[in-house]
């Protein structure tokens, strides 16, 4: 009896142990990710400055976002200090300026989406072939055909413009434009409305002495912006 209560005693101190064990480490996984009521820690940059944070939903862009809250897209990519915008994956959370209850705008404006399948192979303000790239080369891999990555009007086909060889722009009608160069066959002309995902150029097998890629690029204005802010 002895014996069996001694062997208990040492099963109840060896679990006590584990128990207290346990406790450190659940509260620096506590301390570690953070408990979800609670919320991130705000980043030191960000203090004093009334907020709060969203949660990225999978497929949704910073654009998406912006447009969500009426914040600009240049103070959110600021505010969080985004360098690479194709690292930004589901779930992280971004830091929104403004009081806490503030109303979600209604999404009416179109979604933008991939013209081409494929790899990209150059992306936003790298140097690619002697040139500062102002969009995104896609390689050619899936499919060769071109659609349009919104709804709008064609404003400009060119058989040889430029470097960029025949190329394409589609006028979104509310300050975006869409720009799609080194096509290799054309299927819209100037004036042309165009539904998102509608086709508006192809590839041939062999075209343009190899360089099989699509240049893309989205542009406020004048401006060229970042294509991974917009595409999901």
């Amino acid at each position: 009896m002895r014996k069996e209560k001694g062997k208990r005693q040492n099963e109840d101190r060896k679990d006590t142990g584990y128990r207290f064990r346990l406790i450190p480490f659940a509260f620096y996984m506590l301390t570690f990710f953070g408990c979800a009521t609670t919320g991130p820690a705000p980043l030191p940059h960000l203090a004093g400055i009334e907020g709060f944070y969203h949660r990225i939903e999978r497929a949704q862009t910073l654009w998406r976002i912006s447009q969500k809250y009426g914040v600009s897209l240049e103070e959110l990519v600021s505010l969080n200090k985004i360098a690479d915008a194709n690292r930004i994956e589901t779930g992280r959370l971004i830091f929104i300026p403004g009081v806490k209850d503030i109303t979600e705008k209604p999404e009416k404006q179109e979604d933008f989406i991939w013209p081409l399948k494929g790899e990209i192979i150059s992306t936003f303000g790298q140097i690619y072939e002697n040139t500062l790239n102002k969009g995104v080369n896609i390689r050619i891999s899936h499919g060769k055909i071109v659609v349009a990555s919104r709804s709008g009007r064609v404003v400009f086909c060119a058989l040889n413009f430029a470097g960029f060889k025949k190329t394409v722009i589609i006028d979104h009608e509310d300050g975006f434009f869409t720009v799609y160069a080194l096509n290799s066959e054309i299927s819209v002309k100037t004036g042309d409305r165009i539904d998102r995902g509608g086709l508006i150029a192809k590839f041939n097998e062999g075209c343009r002495e190899g360089r099989s890629y699509l240049h893309f690029e989205i542009r406020k204005g004048h401006i060229p912006q970042n294509p991974y802010f917009y595409l999901s």
